[in-house]
């Protein structure tokens, strides 16, 4: 008797330590297009438990490199541990041109006043949702010196939540030359 209880109480942790099976991402690679000419204002990629990621077009740099801006959030309670700390320029589809480096890595959640934000010095072990807010915002700036090619992309680190890791979508950039700036691009 007192195994069959025992039974009924593991089955459904074993079950839900899968991961959300009721997840799909969407589109991994944001260009739509191998020319990937159509600029984007902003791009936000879903994560399962009501985590997501997004991020704007990157400030230009005088010297050819960029800063870009990613903003996470998450649910009360909820939790997504880094699987690395690299956030790496790519070759689109291809190789490692440089790792971006980080600037500012802040968190608040959205009842507290934007000025007031808690700052780490590099990108931690974990993102753990505040409790006084209904959602935390980590926010992470991160610069590339270098000169950067025409095209390129920029891969966040892949996400474990509860016990499943999750891909991270592979944000995609272009130089416009009609506004002099480096953009997200589709």
């Amino acid at each position: 008797m007192r195994l069959r209880h025992t039974a009924l109480i593991v089955l459904p942790l074993l079950v839900s330590a899968c991961g959300d099976s009721s997840y799909t991402p969407a589109n991994l690679y944001m260009a739509a297009t191998p020319d990937c000419k159509t600029w984007q204002e902003g791009s936000r990629f879903e994560l399962p438990r009501g985590i997501s990621i997004a991020t704007t077009p990157p400030v230009t740099l005088p010297d050819g490199g960029a800063e870009f801006t990613f903003v996470y959030v998450l649910p009360r309670g909820e939790r997504a541990a880094f699987t690395t700390r690299d956030y790496n320029v790519t070759a689109p589809k291809g190789a490692v041109l440089a790792k971006a480096e980080l600037v500012t890595f802040y968190q608040r959640t959205t009842t507290s006043r934007p000025e007031i934000v808690e700052a780490i010095p590099k990108v931690p072990d974990m993102l753990i949702a505040g409790a006084t807010g209904e959602e935390t915002i980590w926010r992470v700036r991160l610069r590339v010196k270098t000169k950067l090619p025409e095209r390129f992309d920029l891969r966040p680190p892949p996400f474990k939540i509860a016990v499943t890791e999750y891909p991270m979508r592979t944000f995609t950039y272009r130089y416009f030359p009609e506004r002099k700036a480096f953009g997200l691009c589709s």
